[in-house]
């Protein structure tokens, strides 16, 4: 008796299931791609800006530059010095024609010193000049009478065509010398340390605005 025909084959394989295992194979394919794009959208950045790695580098050494240059111009500025008072002494030539003529003849700088303000009342005839961060001043006194010290003994020492006495004050760390060959006596006081300059344009003045007089020195002490 003949097999029935209408009974399925078993031996061929179903296509419903190999259309399933595809689908099923692809989705898989499509969910991984997916997974990686998101991992790889997900994870940061690790490169910069060439110009912001320059910024990075340059801008702290161009603060420490600045720093530097404002340190120096505060370093460089000028000093605000106090007035300063000087006590009067007997000058009774001070308003003479001697004094008039060298007072404003008077240099505004003396090496490293520079001409001081005066608390008022000032003394006559008198200037001073000090270094920009104040100190001791060199101090320039005209109309004076003759010094008891000077007398027919005294040393003197000629400076630039004046011709100086020196009262030395080792007490005060300064030396007052006078200048005692003009129409009246000049008394320069110096601290220790200034140097040879300050006597030197001074006396440099007194050449160009006062004439030379012979000396005057006074009696031997007993």
């Amino acid at each position: 008796m003949a097999a029935d025909s209408s009974e399925p084959d078993s031996s061929k394989p179903d296509s419903s299931e190999g259309t399933s295992a595809q689908a099923a194979a692809d989705s898989a394919s499509t969910g991984g791609d997916t997974e990686a794009s998101s991992a790889e959208s997900a994870a940061p950045s690790s490169s910069y800006s060439p110009a912001l790695i320059a910024t990075a580098v340059a801008l702290p050494v161009v603060l420490i530059v600045a720093v530097l240059v404002a340190a120096i111009l505060a370093h460089r500025a000028p000093t605000e010095r106090e007035p300063l008072v000087l006590g009067p002494v007997p000058a009774p030539a001070a308003t003479g024609p001697a004094c008039t003529a060298l007072l404003p003849a008077l240099p505004a700088d003396l090496g490293d010193y520079t001409k001081s303000q005066l608390v008022e009342p000032t003394p006559p005839a008198t200037r001073a000049w000090q270094h920009a961060d104040g100190g001791d001043p060199i101090v320039l006194r005209c109309g004076l009478d003759r010094p008891l010290e000077f007398n027919r003994a005294s040393a003197l020492q000629i400076v630039n065509g004046v011709q100086w006495f020196e009262a030395r004050d080792p007490a005060s760390k300064a030396s007052t010398w006078f200048a005692v060959d003009r129409e009246t006596y000049i008394a320069l006081t110096v601290p220790d340390g200034s140097g040879p300059t300050p006597l030197q344009e001074v006396s440099d003045t007194i050449t160009a605005n006062l004439p030379a007089q012979a000396i005057d020195p006074g009696p031997l002490p007993n």
